[in-house]
């Protein structure tokens, strides 16, 4: 199984070529780039999105795309008056990548988010500069610079359609086994209920996450997937910080910890 480290992902993250919003020039797969500026909240927060539009035939990936994807790096540190940001991620589709599949979008991404002022009486001047793979037959490392305008007077719904895709937190939680393995630990979970696409992640963590193997057995399903930290060893994982998102026909839910 081919294994790719978040700082390694960085590294050829940071290979891509620099681009402007909508430019004429930029990451090949890409045809346009833009912070969608969004509205203001009462306590002074900001909603907006990031939008990228793809190439017929292209792809890019989730936060934690699986075995061979790049997950997107997020460098908001030329925004003004900004203490956080919390990123709103639509539900993730099954993509093909390399010789099997990924987490990610295609045609389309609008992704939302929130943005916390430092000072809500002041508003908040929104920039970034993102790191992600685009994938046709091959992948590319990217990279963009973005700056917002000034957020309008109401709800942009095409922001809000997006943050209607986000998975439903669910009150549920799975039984987990977790295993050492050579480099890390192995996370087995099981569910009383069918599944379409899964995915398993550690919050608060920088490790790697393997694809989710996805097993039915009669009324059940079983995760599997390997976490990997950068010193590749068996680590102390914390059952409580992972993080289950769960996709089917009915649609996508999240669910946070083990039960027990």
């Amino acid at each position: 199984m081919f294994r790719i480290t978040l700082s390694l992902a960085c590294s050829l993250a940071c290979l891509g070529l620099s681009a402007l919003p909508l430019a004429a020039e930029g990451p090949p797969g890409l045809t346009g780039a833009r912070i969608l500026p969004g509205w203001l909240q009462p306590d002074g927060s900001r909603i907006a999105a990031l939008e990228f539009q793809l190439e017929p035939g292209w792809k890019t990936y989730w936060r934690s795309p699986g075995d061979s994807g790049l997950p997107p790096v997020f460098d908001w540190t030329a925004s003004a008056n900004l203490d956080h940001v919390a990123l709103h991620w639509p539900a993730p589709q099954a993509v093909p990548s390399g010789d099997g599949l990924a987490l990610g979008y295609h045609d389309r991404l609008v992704l939302p988010f929130t943005a916390a002022p430092a000072d809500p009486g002041q508003p908040v001047d929104l920039a970034v500069s993102v790191d992600f793979g685009l994938c046709k037959d091959i992948c590319v490392p990217a990279h963009v610079a973005l700056r917002a305008d000034a957020p309008g007077a109401a709800p942009d719904p095409v922001i809000q359609a997006a943050m209607d895709q986000e998975p439903e937190p669910a009150p549920d939680r799975p039984d987990c086994a977790v295993q050492p393995i050579e480099d890390g630990m192995r996370v087995t979970a099981t569910l009383p209920r069918p599944v379409t696409l899964a995915a398993i992640e550690l919050a608060g963590s920088e490790a790697w996450v393997s694809s989710t193997d996805i097993q039915r057995a009669q009324d059940k399903t079983i995760l599997t997937a390997d976490v990997v930290p950068s010193k590749a060893a068996p680590f102390d994982l914390p059952a409580q910080d992972l993080v289950f998102t769960l996709i089917d026909d009915q649609g996508a839910i999240e669910m946070r910890g083990c039960a027990g």
